[in-house]
């Protein structure tokens, strides 16, 4: 029986992943998932591609009397926490999508600039109706991540939080078994997905979750034993829309329609 065996989320791209035990699959995925974003003066994401070590912040996001407050904690210790203010809106395009954003003022930017070693700026998502800033929903299985570990480095294991899914799950029949589920609905738990296309990788997935650091010829591994999608996409794991929304949770069943 396939279940759900982790729950990755955070509240800014490239930042430390968190793993709760239940969240609610919305037309957005999870509302405050990945809502945050880091831009450079030349409006382009600044993300783990750009540097590994993003991942070795922490951001929280908590809903308080005085609105919406982040704290962002450094691995020196620092942290920054207040609550959260709001420029003008304004159009942001990353990786081909357009969408509405709002720059965040106080002290995040100036102190992740420093983190970062240039200029770059903390804006949040307004996450319209009619908007998408990212795919909703990413799906891999523990089958498919114990392929790339038997593929690729001799049997020990690959830490799957590299690839940085909301959903993993356990119980797969067979490796990649998910990308069968192309077109197709899947129940997981409360929710209802619509599986719509796979998921090309970048060099993220070579880098150790913890760290940043390149660990793993993760890429090499993919290219090696399933090949190249249309002569350049290294698909690992699937993207899916919400058909109906609902909550999600640690050993909720998962069933294909």
């Amino acid at each position: 029986m396939l279940t759900v065996a982790r729950l990755s989320t955070t509240p800014v791209r490239g930042f430390a992943l968190h793993h709760p035990d239940a969240i609610e699959l919305g037309p957005h995925g999870v509302l405050g998932d990945r809502r945050y974003t880091l831009l450079t003066d030349d409006g382009r994401i600044f993300d783990g591609t750009k540097l590994g070590e993003l991942v070795q912040l922490r951001a929280e996001v908590e809903d308080g009397a005085d609105g919406e407050r982040l704290t962002v904690r450094f691995p020196s210790g620092e942290a920054i926490s207040d609550a959260v203010e709001l420029g003008p809106p304004r159009d942001v395009e990353i990786y081909g999508r357009r969408f509405t954003a709002r720059p965040v003022i106080g002290r995040w930017s100036e102190a992740l600039s420093a983190y970062a070693g240039r200029q770059v700026e903390l804006v949040r998502s307004e996450r319209l109706e009619q908007e998408r800033d990212r795919n909703p929903v990413s799906i891999v299985s523990q089958a498919s991540v114990g392929e790339l570990a038997r593929q690729g480095n001799e049997g020990r294991p690959v830490d799957s939080r590299r690839f940085r899914m909301l959903i993993e799950l356990a119980g797969a029949d067979r490796p990649h078994q998910e990308d069968e589920w192309m077109g197709r609905e899947v129940r997981i738990g409360e929710a209802v997905v619509r599986v719509t296309k796979p998921d090309p990788r970048c060099v993220i997935t070579t880098q150790d979750p913890d760290t940043g650091k390149r660990d793993f010829p993760t890429l090499h591994v993919i290219k090696e034993y399933r090949g190249l999608r249309d002569g350049h996409a290294l698909d690992f794991g699937i993207y899916a829309d919400v058909v109906a929304p609902g909550r999600v949770g640690i050993g909720d069943e998962v069933v294909p329609r």
